[in-house]
């Protein structure tokens, strides 16, 4: 049985709590939580009678944990992972991995240090449709790649910025490229391949926040593909899609639904056995807004500490969204095109002013 420990509990530790203290993941149990604020621990500490902290050193001393799930603010998940990993607990964060790209280094290098794996939380790479649209990327079905989109259109009103003043700001949290559209960034690439250049335009359509709550990206990857990204938390009243669509010179697939959850279109130039079921067997209703892979995720996370398994998401891999989004908010405040490989000047993200 692997034991795992939550700290922060927020908005997020409720999945992850549900999944770990109810028994859904394989192998898995629910041992201990903390947070800085006592009634949000204690809440879900009696809730799987289990037992809380409100200092994570304090837990981590005296409970028997194997893994650490880090679901604090954005602008704190490089901090706590530093400090965690001096236990040589394996360490689970919460998107985005950090918020800046000297922060992702330091997380890489202190696991690395103290012989701990590092599990970036990307769970929408276990979507139903999205593993099998990498299936037929894998097999080369697309050919060559020439564009790749994503669409998030999404509903978070003034109301859900004030009720944690963290969102939104730039020391903390960035704007919906950071929070909401992180998944999508990362599936564009993990899709489309390594990002050459960005240029993009970000504005406060509606949210009165310091980043930004709508903004479009244009990508230009190493492959001579382009790419679009296309964010917005300013829709009304309601959420529309979280959409990938990946084209190539012999076949196109279009993911949309709420989470990156429905096949809505799967054509290639030849056709292969099962392509005429995909549309409905590869399709799957979310469970709640934060969509339908972290049961899958966790199930992984098990399969590689139990078995020694390389992961998907591990501190590098998760850098390279880090990497992309940073240039994003380059390109939004210098107003030009910003290459990869750069190192942030004009960034605001994840700088306490």
């Amino acid at each position: 049985m692997i034991k795992f420990a939550l700290v922060g509990c927020g908005r997020i530790a409720k999945r992850h709590s549900e999944l770990l203290g109810m028994g859904q993941i394989e192998d898995a149990s629910l041992v201990a939580v903390c947070d800085i604020l006592e009634e949000k621990s204690k809440a879900i500490g009696e809730k799987f009678n289990i037992p809380y902290y409100t200092d994570m050193d304090e837990m981590m001393q005296k409970e028997d944990i194997d893994v650490v799930t880090i679901l604090t603010e954005s602008g704190y998940h490089a901090r706590d992972t530093i400090n965690l990993a001096k236990y040589g607990k394996h360490i689970v964060v919460e998107k985005p991995m950090a918020l800046t790209i000297d922060d992702a280094d330091d997380m890489i290098m202190a696991c690395e240090r103290n012989d701990c794996k590092l599990f970036v939380v990307k769970q929408n790479r276990f979507n139903v449709p999205v593993v099998k649209l990498r299936e037929a990327l894998d097999q080369g079905r697309f050919g060559k790649l020439f564009m790749g989109t994503v669409r998030v259109r999404w509903c978070r009103d003034q109301n859900y910025y004030s009720q944690a003043p963290w969102r939104g700001t730039w020391a903390m949290d960035g704007g919906v490229i950071t929070n909401q559209a992180s998944h999508h960034v990362d599936l564009l690439e993990w899709m489309m391949g390594k990002v050459d250049s960005v240029y993009a335009k970000g504005i406060q359509a509606l949210a009165d926040i310091e980043a930004e709550d709508t903004a479009a990206v244009i990508l230009k990857f190493r492959n001579g593909g382009i790419g679009i990204i296309e964010a917005t938390t300013a829709i009304r009243p309601k959420d529309l899609e979280g959409s990938l669509s990946i084209m190539g010179e012999k076949g196109s697939v279009e993911i949309g639904g709420f989470a990156v959850n429905q096949m809505i279109h799967w054509n290639f130039n030849e056709e292969h056995e099962g392509d005429k079921e995909v549309k409905n067997k590869y399709s799957v209703n979310p469970p709640n807004i934060y969509g339908f892979g972290h049961q899958s995720y966790y199930e992984h996370v098990v399969d590689c500490i139990k078995n020694n398994k390389k992961h998907l998401v591990d501190g590098l891999e998760g850098r390279k969204s880090v990497e992309i989004i940073s240039a994003i908010y380059e390109s939004m405040e210098t107003r030009k095109e910003v290459f990869l490989r750069f190192k942030p000047e004009h960034c605001k993200l994840g700088h306490r002013l």
